[in-house]
């Protein structure tokens, strides 16, 4: 008679379990999980609205749970590990190189730096692995992509760096604040070309051998924030040096720090037009000591008309007529491009809740604020070329937050406050 009474007793209480589990208002918190990644890295636009609208819908989700799991809760299943040099990544519809080092001690519970390295024209990104893999250390993943004849200044190459990069963080644990990108000859054109685009990326950049057409010197203004490291031969008859001296002129009239390593060695067959080994170790040190400040208080960003996407909390939406480059940057070379006609913008945090932003060639801008830039209980106010463009209180939104999780893919860069802006036309 105990012995079923007791039975009784615990059918009930799992039952009364079960009921709780099934009943209760909300997911899980493993659903939540599941649910926010599946919407982070769905490939399937119609699967991703889908995971969204269920999660809108659920009153029990908040901003701070979705948040939480973003930064701390990826799970990261086993994967190859040393070299790895003949993989596939898709941009696009099209199927490009992809060589990967990944250490044989690789920890997923670890976070590792990655370092993105530009190949030069008539080499490959599997070239590249046995020049860096040995001395990069136990503490760095190297991914290698290959671009057709090394032309890195393209739109489409720039699309497969970041695909890349996108590509190694989500089965690999790569910390986001430890990103860098680095390339020689055609390559260290790519990394000044997208470093730029794409600065608040990076934890640093590191051309090599390599310039800038005098149409994109604007652009190192967006290098605000992102340590930079330059190396080049004196003797180099393929790319002068003299490119990347006037570089680092324009680095100084900036006022912003950089490192200019400048060597006099020749190689057999490249001259002076080469990367020498001796100067790797001093990359590497300078690695090892860089991290990247995810949300800077101040933000410059130039923009032509083909790059609109968000630049750290910032983003330029509507212009004036400005340049509009070509999809190779070089193709095109109309008036606009001459005159160096682009739009800019800079913001800045000036005091608590208070943000002052100079816009030239402007129309309309979008901040993207989280609670270590603002304090949302309080009023927030915006002056736009001097002039007060917003003043009240802003609504942090679940959306939001996810919606820019997920076109940005970077768990440090989470906002949940999107503010858009009209610039005032000036007399």
């Amino acid at each position: 008679m105990k012995r079923r009474l007791l039975c009784g007793v615990l059918v009930v209480i799992l039952a009364a379990l079960v009921g709780y589990e099934t009943d209760a208002a909300g997911p899980l918190p493993g659903d939540l999980n599941r649910q926010v990644f599946r919407y982070l890295d769905s490939p399937d636009r119609d699967e991703a609205a889908r995971t969204l609208q269920a999660m809108l819908s659920d009153p029990t989700v908040t901003i701070d749970q979705v948040r939480g799991i973003i930064q701390t809760e990826r799970d990261y299943a086993p994967q190859p590990t040393g070299t790895i040099p003949d993989e596939r990544i898709d941009v696009q519809g099209r199927a490009y190189h992809l060589a990967l080092s990944v250490p044989l001690t690789y920890q997923p519970a670890k976070g590792y730096g990655l370092v993105v390295c530009l190949h030069g024209a008539g080499f490959t990104g599997e070239a590249y692995l046995g020049r860096w893999q040995a001395r990069l250390g136990e503490d760095y993943v190297l991914a290698c992509p290959t671009a057709p004849m090394g032309a890195w200044f393209t739109r489409g190459a720039e699309e497969l760096v970041l695909a890349t990069i996108r590509s190694v963080q989500r089965r690999y644990h790569i910390d986001p604040d430890r990103i860098f990108l680095t390339g020689m000859s055609n390559g260290g054109i790519g990394a000044w070309v997208i470093g730029m685009h794409d600065a608040p990326l990076f934890a640093g950049i590191a051309p090599m051998a390599s310039g800038l057409d005098n149409v994109l010197m604007p652009f190192l203004a967006n290098l605000r924030s992102t340590p930079i490291y330059i190396i080049h031969g004196a003797k180099d008859q393929v790319m002068p040096v003299e490119l990347s001296r006037t570089i680092t002129n324009e680095l100084t009239k900036l006022g912003y720090p950089f490192v200019y390593r400048e060597h006099d060695r020749e190689h057999p067959v490249a001259g002076g037009h080469y990367f020498p080994r001796e100067e790797l170790p001093e990359l590497v040190a300078w690695f090892n000591a860089q991290r990247r400040n995810p949300l800077p208080t101040s933000v410059t960003v130039v923009r032509d008309a083909s790059h609109f996407q968000p630049f750290g909390w910032v983003r330029i939406d509507a212009t004036d007529l400005i340049a509009a480059f070509s999809e190779d940057l070089v193709s095109k070379r109309d008036d606009l491009i001459n005159r160096r006609e682009y739009a800019r913008l800079e913001a800045s945090i000036v005091a608590p809740n208070r943000i002052e932003v100079r816009a030239d060639r402007v129309q309309r801008y979008s901040l993207f604020l989280n609670e270590q830039l603002i304090d949302s209980t309080k009023p927030l106010v915006v002056l736009t070329n001097g002039q007060v463009s917003f003043e009240g209180l802003v609504t942090p939104s679940l959306e939001t937050l996810l919606r820019q999780a997920r076109l940005r893919q970077d768990s440090r860069q989470l906002f949940p406050i999107h503010l858009a802006i009209q610039v005032r036309k000036q007399p």
